[in-house]
């Protein structure tokens, strides 16, 4: 049993420089967002940002996943958010949110599929749509 990763004598600087760039990115990004009001949001750019910078090689950091997952993740809290606006006859209040929150990353993880756009973060896209509201 090991606590270090075996190749950290190696490849210390790598790590140290993928740690780094991954803070300036989201150093970037979030001077542009709030980060009480848009949380979720940012947990997942958090996260991307992990796999990104932790996971080059994975598929899950390839653009078309990071960038259509999010895309999917966006589509599908905007239309849960917006289906709150409209609710069915006699669902209202915490029930309907949670309906809403579960249905958005249940759509989320359908639309990434079908268009090969997976990446598990941007599932918390979407739940963050509808947990804290549209907003440009």
């Amino acid at each position: 049993m090991h606590i270090l990763d075996k190749k950290l004598k190696k490849a210390w600087r790598s790590y140290v420089l993928q740690s780094l760039l991954a803070a300036l990115a989201l150093m970037v990004i979030l001077y542009f967002l709030d980060i009480l009001t848009h949380a979720a949001i940012v947990a997942a750019l958090g996260a991307s940002a992990f796999i990104i910078f932790a996971m080059p090689k994975s598929v899950l950091a390839r653009p078309r996943n990071v960038i259509g997952g999010h895309i999917m993740g966006l589509i599908a809290g905007a239309l849960c958010y917006f289906a709150l606006l409209y609710p069915p006859l006699g669902v209202s209040g915490r029930l309907l949110y949670i309906c809403a929150a579960a249905l958005s990353v249940g759509l989320s993880i359908l639309l990434m599929v079908i268009t090969d756009t997976e990446h598990p973060p941007a599932a918390t896209t979407a739940l963050g749509i509808v947990a804290y509201g549209w907003s440009l």
